[in-house]
């Protein structure tokens, strides 16, 4: 069950070293490490090749011009060689057994598409108290009310990544492909609910700008063409939902 694991990087000299260490140190080992580097302007590429000398399995690949995150996801499935595909920001970083715990639940479900829950740190790397929670499963309805699936945290067959690719846009893109892959291919998400992704905070990010978030939670409605009334009904457990969620993530970070 070989797993290609895809990392875009763009200016992430300070994190992407953290990010590639915590793939390394996974306890299930067949897996290869897509590192993209979309154009950066500063040292990380650098940082990328220092850690690609101590282990084969990680490719370093650089994008002939900038493409942005969606695209550059997108052009590492097609590089993939993996059956499987995990998304992994520079930015963020995974538990040791994050891989071997989904492996293990792929086994015995048969699931195509699985998650985790999440840990947070801030962005100096300080581990939050806060954990996001997830269900053991989730259904195209039941994702419209909030985005549980972290990219991050995702392990999903390549087949359905390369069928439905991200679409580049002012939107939460990766939020727009589940949807897409549950509605249309009739399946359930399989949530494990540990915190084995640690996604990391900062007020420039989306989790950061609330406005900003849910205007483009909001478009990823209308990108998919969900009914306008429909939209609203699902706007508003999204908004009641994601407001709570936040306040106890900066609570956290204020600490």
């Amino acid at each position: 069950m070989e797993i290609s694991i895809v990392m875009p990087a763009y200016n992430a000299e300070k994190t992407v070293g953290s990010a590639i260490d915590s793939v390394i140190r996974q306890t299930f080992q067949d897996w290869e490490l897509l590192v993209i580097n979309d154009r950066s302007a500063d040292n990380t590429k650098q940082r990328i090749l220092e850690s690609a000398k101590s282990d084969k399995r990680i490719r370093y690949v650089e994008n002939d011009r900038n493409l942005g995150v969606s695209e550059t996801r997108n052009q590492g499935v097609s590089l993939a060689k993996g059956r499987w595909i995990a998304f992994l920001d520079s930015d963020d970083a995974w538990e040791a057994d994050k891989l071997k715990e989904q492996a293990q639940l792929i086994k015995g479900t048969g699931a195509r598409f699985v998650f985790t829950g999440s840990a947070f740190m801030n962005q100096d790397g300080k581990r939050l108290g806060y954990c996001m929670e997830v269900p053991g499963e989730v259904t195209f309805r039941e994702l419209l009310k909030q985005n549980v699936i972290s990219c991050s945290s995702v392990l999903i067959e390549k087949e359905l990544m390369v069928k439905y690719p991200m679409a580049a846009g002012n939107m939460h893109e990766d939020y727009a492909v589940w949807l897409k892959i549950l509605k249309n291919e009739g399946i359930t998400a399989r949530g494990l609910n540990r915190p084995l992704l640690i996604y990391r905070v900062s007020a420039g990010s989306k989790s950061g700008n609330k406005g900003k978030a849910a205007l483009m939670h909001w478009r990823v409605y209308r990108h998919i063409k969900l009914p306008l009334m429909q939209s609203v009904y699902y706007f508003s457990f999204y908004v009641a939902r994601n407001l709570k969620k936040y306040r106890k993530i900066w609570k956290e970070a204020k600490k």
